[in-house]
């Protein structure tokens, strides 16, 4: 009966002793997850999106490595920065970098662009945010409707910054799409420069990125990067910000 007792007690011990170690081992996860995914970089805390960025950003780096290219789509010289290299997620699949284009593409009916930033030094796996850029893409099609019925005349507000002024809405006969900010999840902005072009505005965006950052922006930087390094978007149809007197400021094109 001994012999029984000291041999269910060293299952006992051995079954108690996996049990800390598969404990460890979830907390060990939790706590390299938490490094991976800070809380300021989850985009609107959607696990889906955030996962989709990090599966396509090694498929990226493993397709660079392999062939000395980047997977991407071609696009004119004239398409804006934030908007330019588009991540070729079919050629990823065919070419077996994954398995699936992510649900959150829209490509799959999701409401995502992949695009590719610093494509020339570190290229960095980014979110474009479809219904955001669907979103300024009506407002233009309104101002420019506006503009050519009314002798090239601007629905344009007070001045928000120097070469822009805000969208005057009721003067477009239609309300404000309220867009939310990818970064602080806040209402945006809305600016029309001079030329008749409308943009979302990512000033506020940018001053507190810059707050939570500590750090002092040099004159010539585009403020911009601020947004792409804290978080996993990219700022939709936005104009170039440089830092001045101690604040963001639109620059016009």
């Amino acid at each position: 009966m001994e012999l029984i007792d000291k041999a269910g007690g060293s299952k006992v011990k051995a079954r108690f002793m996996q049990f800390v170690g598969l404990a460890f081992s979830a907390l060990l996860l939790v706590a390299l997850t938490g490094c991976l995914y800070p809380e300021d970089r989850t985009p609107r805390n959607d696990a889906t999106a955030r996962e989709a960025v990090l599966t396509i950003q090694d498929a990226v780096d493993r397709f660079q490595e392999q062939t000395g290219v980047l997977p991407i789509q071609n696009a004119a010289e004239t398409v804006p920065l934030y908007e330019k290299y588009k991540v070729d997620l079919g050629k990823l699949k065919r070419m077996g970098y994954i398995g699936h284009i992510p649900s959150a593409a829209f490509e799959n009916g999701g409401a995502y662009q992949f695009l590719i930033v610093d494509e020339e030094k570190k290229p960095l796996v980014r979110l474009l945010d479809v219904t955001a850029f669907q979103a300024v893409d009506g407002v233009q099609k309104k101002m420019d409707q506006y503009r050519s019925s009314r002798g090239n005349r601007l629905a344009a507000g007070d001045e928000a910054y120097p070469g822009f002024r805000t969208v005057d809405f009721s003067k477009l006969g239609m309300k404000d799409p309220e867009i939310r900010s990818m970064f602080s999840n806040q209402t945006l902005n809305w600016l029309v420069d001079d030329q008749g072009k409308v943009y979302a505005d990512y000033g506020i965006d940018i001053a507190t990125a810059i707050q939570k950052a500590g750090t002092q922006p040099s004159a010539n930087e585009d403020m911009r990067r601020e947004l792409v390094e804290a978080s996993y978007f990219v700022p939709v149809r936005s104009t170039e910000y440089r830092w001045v007197d101690g604040e963001p400021r639109a620059i016009a094109p």
